[in-house]
């Protein structure tokens, strides 16, 4: 069996990032809660992932701490899954790869799922990255400063 490379300790945010969230499998679990799936029947219906797939990445995702495992809302003696407050911080995670996915994989019309304003119902503006100055900033306006060149 190949060992999973693990980044929990690297000082990469994005290589910590993405070793917290595991796959895309998990990533869908995410976007899902955001959506208003709680319950484990609620995913699989979704994901259509096989069950023991699905019951791992949630205990993943719970045991990261972006979801917590809490009693059914109704009393039953289910439970229920839902965002922390570190789950509910990959929001604009989730609608960046939504807006990625809209502009790179859809002809123009081609119907698809919409992220809209609850109180509006109109589209999101297109998220940009922005300069603590507020302006707008591209990959060739920026850097990474490195470990390295900051701690000499």
């Amino acid at each position: 069996m190949v060992t999973r490379t693990r980044f929990d300790d690297s000082d990469c945010p994005v290589a910590r990032s993405v070793d917290a969230i595991g796959d895309w499998w998990s990533l869908l679990i995410v976007r899902d809660a955001f959506d208003g799936s709680r319950r484990f029947g609620e995913f699989q219906r979704s994901l259509g992932v096989a069950k023991n797939i699905l019951t791992a990445r949630l205990r993943a995702l719970v045991a990261g701490g972006v979801l917590e495992s809490v009693p059914a809302s109704d009393g039953s003696a289910y439970r229920e899954y839902v965002l922390t407050p570190k789950g509910k911080a990959l929001f604009p995670v989730i609608v960046a790869l939504r807006q990625w996915g809209e502009e790179h994989f859809f002809a123009a019309g081609e119907p698809h799922s919409q992220l809209v304003d609850r109180r509006q119902g109109h589209d999101l503006r297109a998220l940009e990255v922005r300069a603590a100055d507020g302006r707008r900033l591209d990959p060739d306006d920026t850097v990474v400063r490195y470990v390295s060149e900051t701690s000499a």
